[in-house]
């Protein structure tokens, strides 16, 4: 077990309250047993903690390990045409109407052996662990048969094998109609989604389950059966919820304790004051917004009134979010959506983790886990600041599986 003391830093600790980042200038903290022990004005540091091995961080700064909590980084082929078809002037909803959009990666995905699922999967996960990410999330839907969404599944536990990363897999068999189902969603439902479901409960591939509540994609009534389901079987539940327009999905995952809901673009106040009541996690997802060109923004300004957690993730995907920089996510959560930069880190560390449910990660406090960055910047504003840039000096992260 890792035991060690890193000193002469500025340590952004991320714990809420003030100071703002939780900043500790001058500071010192302290790892036993892969725990943070102590975290402090160096000055001040405990006599028995002294003894242990120091490294000087120069100055500095230590933050959380970011955390990406919404991800579709397991997934076949790309989708460059559509990005051209939408710069030519066709809609999101348009390309998924004429077989496009999630469909053409589902062809892809069923087409690509575990191996080649993986490769590609792991190509965009060392962009994000070169960041300084510790957890991703990933999950499935680009299969929407039992066969292809369980493969997708094995994948994303196979990426926390081939490297030091914490996988959290969602089940998001609630993703789209295939076009064998085409206009028989309910039948798609009863007889893949949830069969898919419970056979990936079974084999102990699922941590979460996800759907997709949209006009191009599920009602609020089949989200619910699909979530009853994944309450029979003790699983929590997430929801991409308002993007497009508002269903009152946020509404309907609030109902049932979600994590999170994601997106969130059309959410009025209701829908807000729900997840505020059930501790649900907004999601945002600037990456989708900015690839889609879209301009309806979520309503920042609601989740700050009603007290609900922000978080940040890259929703790295083929078609609407081809993005795997979580620091360029944290600026464009703060560019196109106003979000402060400490918001943008906050999001991207504490909310993340809690829009997870890891309740041992994502802030730097006595009996967290030491899972920590070390930038080679002054202030942790930075971090959302410069474009393009990365300014990782050391991921620290113990054992993850």
């Amino acid at each position: 077990m890792a035991e060690f003391v890193l000193t002469n830093a500025t340590i952004a600790t991320m714990a809420g309250g003030t100071p703002a980042y939780g900043l500790v200038e001058h500071g010192a903290l302290a790892v036993e047993d892969d725990k943070i022990a102590w975290v402090g004005p160096a000055g001040e540091l405990p006599a028995q903690f002294r003894q242990l091995e120091a490294e000087d961080m120069e100055e500095r700064l230590i933050t959380p390990a970011l955390i990406d909590c919404h991800t579709h980084i397991v997934a076949g082929g790309n989708r460059a045409r559509e990005f051209e078809m939408r710069l030519e002037g066709a809609s999101y909803e348009e390309i998924a109407r004429a077989g496009g959009g999630i469909i053409s990666t589902v062809s892809a995905t069923r087409e690509a052996s575990e191996e080649r699922l993986l490769a590609s999967a792991l190509n965009r996960v060392d962009h994000l662990l070169a960041e300084g990410v510790s957890t991703i999330e990933i999950k499935s839907g680009y299969g929407l048969d039992v066969d292809t969404e369980l493969r997708m599944l094995k994948t994303a536990r196979l990426v926390a094998a081939e490297r030091n990363v914490r996988v959290r897999a969602s089940f998001l068999g609630a993703h789209a109609v295939p076009p064998e189902y085409k206009g028989q969603p309910d039948a798609y439902i009863d007889e893949v989604c949830i069969p898919a479901l419970e056979a990936a409960n079974e084999q102990g591939l699922v941590d979460a389950v996800d759907g997709f509540c949209e006009g191009i994609a599920f009602t609020p009534a089949q989200i619910e059966r699909v979530f009853e389901k994944a309450s029979a079987l003790g699983l929590p539940v997430k929801l991409h919820a308002e993007q497009l327009s508002n269903l009152g999905g946020a509404e309907l995952a609030a109902r049932f304790n979600a994590l999170s809901a994601d997106h969130l673009e059309y959410l009025d106040e209701t829908g807000v004051a729900a997840m505020k009541a059930a501790g649900c996690v907004a999601v945002m997802l600037p990456g989708a917004f900015y690839t889609l060109r879209e301009t309806q923004k979520p309503p920042i300004d609601l989740f700050r009134k009603h007290g609900v957690g922000m978080a940040v993730a890259t929703d790295c995907n083929p078609g609407s979010s081809p993005v795997t920089s979580l620091l360029l996510s944290m600026n464009m959560a703060c560019t196109l959506f106003r979000m402060t930069p400490e918001e943008a880190l906050a999001g991207a560390t504490r909310e993340a983790a809690r829009a997870l449910g890891l309740t041992n990660s994502g802030t730097i406090e006595p009996g967290k886990r030491s899972e920590l960055a070390v930038w080679n910047v002054a202030h942790p504003a930075e971090l959302s600041y410069r474009i393009g840039y990365n300014p990782l000096a050391k991921r620290i992260v113990g054992d993850l599986s």
